[in-house]
Order: structure tokens, then C-alpha cells, then sequence
């Protein structure tokens, strides 16, 4: 029975230090006992207190990474999550999205798929989207050579982590030796074949799914596993129909979280490939993303669907008391010169690649000072008093920009035109010219105008 917030107290130290960031020790024991914070925050807590302690600082979902060797190593994180939704606090591990292949494809069109694949990458708010790894899956009648084969072809193809999809313990076998060393997500273990599977698991220090089609049966199936010495467990809950699959997801992470029932506390693996339709293949994607999978299979490689999706889990990913933010400086675009302009705005991520964007579609070079406002946008930062006219002269001064340029003409948005006067005499030396207020009018603006 996990401890209660006063049982957890009375094994702190109970100094009120502040080091776990923290007011007091009380609020750390609260805040422990509902899996808000994790024991290691507490960095006087003794070596007895801590055994005594470890179930209350067990996170209610287990994290399971999924990590490749040598160069060009990649890793792929699930779980650690405790809370329902992000509104109550930032969600903590993307769901890694991985692309199948099936070993009844021929090694060409096998290696095509993950080379496009592998070299699909897309800029977003300064962030690199990609896909996180492939997974195999062995196909009737059931050849273990077979199998191996493709996994050593998709091995050969990336580097990425890789999910293992076969129930024949044979197949499985021959699979995993193909690529010796590592260590795979395991798909998976049944009511069939568990014991056999916990074997290769345990041999190969790889993370096992368990797999059942209703709640009893995870919850039995994943204490046989344990008992088995197998900790690291993925649930797959046999759920490939919209509905089904929610009320599943949604069940198993609010028995995990608000019942703290340990034998469903794993993440989950969703399969929105097993669709037929395209269609359905995105909408259930776009479904587990944001209700609850950790790990994501799909089986089409569409730059049209793979995009959106990626989008949706950063945007869902992030937290959202917290701004995305670029960092503050002096970013050149299309290879300005002397006598280029200077455009000013904020370091809010959407308000920099808005304006970036449209500048470097229409072909004008311009030197862009981005204002540390503290992810905040133009009017907000205005009126929160990050976007002023000395943190704008402060940051002119300190890039340099004056050094670099002949002409100089400082561009501030529309919205601010209120501190023309103001910059004009933080900037005796510098020409003050107020902008449009929406960066899609920038390229005219600067046609025109400068």
C-alpha cells in the first residue's frame, strides 16, 4: 500500500531546506506521495529512509527507454507521466513514433521505405521533427530467416531503435540475435507464450510488451511477468477501433495515476497502422498521440500525415504555462548587407519564424534582432513590460548590429509604434521607422518603404 503524505514526512529529515525546491519538508512529502516530484529531489534524505521510501518514489507510469549503441545513437523515452491532462502540468515524454515494415516485403522496397524514412526531417519552430524508429513485424507462415534477414536490412538502413513484432517465440529468437547487443522493444508477450518471452526478455535486457484484450487480463499478465523479474513491461491492450481504443488508454492511465494500481503502471503501445483506410490511420494516430500511447506504430510513410502528426505531439508536448522561445540575438536572413534594414521583434518562437518566414520567402535580405521578451509576443510582451524601449537599445548594443551595418535603420512592429520616441533617444544615432503590425505585410513594407 503506497504511503500516505504524513508517513512519507516522518521519514524526511525534516530541515525545511529548500534544496528539493521546496518551501518545507511537509510540502515535499505531499507532493512525493501524489507522484508530483521524485525522491531524488531530496538530496539528505538517509540510505534507510530511502528503501523504506522507494515504493512512494516509484513514478506511476515506468519509464522505458529504448536506446541504440555506438555512433549515431539514438534513444526513445515513455512513461514517468502523472498527470491526466497537460493543463495540470506539462506531459514529459513524447510517444516515440515508429514506422513498420513487414518481413513478406522484399528486401528493396523494405530499405526504400526506411531510407525515405530515415532522411525525413522537418524544421518547426526551430525544432529538427522526425520519426523516432521502425519497427518489424514477422508475417504468416512464419520464417524465422526470414525475419532476421529484415531486421538486419532495416539495422543496416538506421540506426534508430527498433520494436520487435512476433509471437513465435522461434521467430522472436531469430530476430533478436540478428542484432545481438541490443536492446529492442519485444512484442510480445501472451497468455500463450509469456514464459518464453519473459526468457528472451531477460536474456536480452530488453523491455517486453504484454499483451491482452481486456484490463483483467494486463493486469494478470503483467504480474506473472513481474514475478518473472521482468520490470520493464509496455502494455498493449488489443484495442484497434477508435472507441475502443480510448476507453482503454483513458482506463488504464487513471487506474496507473488516481487508483496507483502498479500492475497497469506501464506505458502503453498503440497501432493506428493496423487501419486499412489512410484516413483512419491518421485520425487514430492523432488519437493515441494525445490519449495515451508511448509508443506509436504506423505503417504508411506520407509526408502529408507524418508532418501533422509530429506537429500535433510537439504542440501537445510542450507545456503549456510555457512559451516556446527562440533564442535571443542577431539572425541574418539571405545574406543581408550594410545597408540592409534592421527588423526588431521578440523572442516568441511563432512571432520569429512569422516574421523570418515571410522576410525570407519574398527574397529581401535583412538583418532580424530578436529581444529577449521572455517567449512572450509583441502586444503581450509590451504590456508585461518585456518588450520596451531599453530592452530593445540593450539588445542593439550588445549584438553589435552597429558595427555591421551602414545605414542604421531600426524596424519596429506596428503595435509598438508607441516607442518610436522613446528608442529615438535610447538610440540618438539611429533611425526609428514603424513597421507593419502583421508580418505578412512585411515583404510590401520593405519594398516600399525602406
Amino acid at each position: 500500500m503506497p504511503l500516505s503524505g504524513i508517513q512519507i514526512y516522518k521519514l524526511l529529515p525534516k530541515t525545511n531546506c529548500k534544496d528539493c525546491g521546496l518551501p518545507t519538508c511537509l510540502a515535499f512529502a505531499m507532493k512525493l506521495a501524489a507522484k508530483q516530484i521524485e525522491l531524488a529531489a531530496c538530496p539528505h534524505v538517509k540510505a534507510d529512509a530511502k528503501a523504506q521510501l522507494a515504493d512512494a518514489a516509484e513514478p506511476p507510469v515506468r519509464l522505458i527507454t529504448l536506446k541504440t549503441g555506438g555512433a549515431g545513437a539514438r534513444e526513445v523515452k515513455s512513461g514517468n507521466e502523472t498527470v491526466l491532462f497537460r493543463h495540470e502540468k506539462s506531459f514529459i515524454n513524447k510517444p516515440g513514433m515508429f514506422l513498420r515494415v513487414r518481413d513478406d516485403d522484399p528486401i528493396a522496397s523494405i530499405q526504400a521505405k526506411v531510407a525515405a524514412a530515415e532522411a525525413y526531417t522537418v524544421r518547426y519552430v526551430g525544432i529538427d521533427l522526425t520519426l523516432d524508429g521502425f519497427a518489424v513485424q514477422a508475417t504468416a507462415p512464419f520464417d524465422p530467416a526470414r525475419f532476421a534477414n529484415v531486421v538486419s536490412a532495416v539495422r543496416a538502413s538506421s540506426k534508430r531503435p527498433l520494436i520487435l513484432i512476433a509471437r513465435d517465440v522461434a521467430v522472436m529468437t531469430a530476430g533478436l540475435r540478428a542484432i545481438d547487443g541490443e536492446s529492442p522493444l519485444i512484442h510480445g508477450a501472451d497468455a500463450s507464450n509469456w514464459e518464453a518471452m519473459a526468457g528472451l526478455a531477460k536474456q536480452h535486457h530488453a523491455p517486453l510488451v504484454a499483451c491482452a484484450d481486456s484490463l483483467d487480463g494486463l493486469a494478470d499478465l503483467t504480474g506473472k511477468l513481474k514475478a518473472k523479474g521482468i520490470d520493464d513491461l509496455v502494455l498493449d491492450p488489443v484495442s484497434r477501433q477508435l472507441g475502443a481504443a480510448l476507453t482503454r488508454q483513458t482506463q488504464i492511465r487513471r487506474l496507473a495515476l488516481k487508483k496507483d494500481f502498479r500492475p497497469l503502471g506501464y506505458p502503453i503501445i498503440a497501432f493506428p497502422g493496423d487501419a486499412t483506410d489512410p484516413t483512419q490511420e491518421a485520425v487514430q494516430a492523432a488519437q493515441a498521440i494525445t490519449k495515451y500511447a508511448g509508443f506509436i506504430v504506423l505503417e504508411r510513410f506520407a509526408p502529408e500525415m507524418i508532418y501533422p502528426l509530429l506537429v500535433l505531439r510537439e504542440n501537445i508536448y510542450t507545456d503549456p504555462q510555457k512559451p516556446i522561445q527562440v533564442l535571443p540575438g542577431l539572425y541574418e536572413i539571405n545574406n543581408p548587407k550594410p545597408t540592409d534594414p534592421v527588423l526588431v521583434t521578440t523572442n516568441f518562437s511563432i512571432t520569429y519564424f512569422s516574421v523570418a518566414n515571410e522576410v525570407e520567402g519574398a527574397g529581401l535580405p535583412a538583418w532580424l534582432l530578436i529581444v529577449d521578451a521572455e517567449g512572450m509576443s509583441v502586444l503581450t510582451g509590451w504590456a508585461a513590460g518585456k518588450f520596451d524601449a531599453e530592452r530593445i537599445a540593450k539588445a542593439v548594443k550588445e549584438s553589435g548590429i552597429a558595427n555591421k551595418v551602414t545605414k542604421h535603420r531600426l524596424v519596429v512592429p506596428g503595435h509598438v509604434a508607441v516607442l518610436s520616441g522613446e528608442l529615438e533617444e535610447e538610440l540618438p544615432t539611429w533611425e526609428i521607422r514603424v513597421g507593419p503590425r502583421e508580418a505578412v505585410d512585411l515583404p510590401a513594407f520593405m519594398k516600399q518603404a525602406l
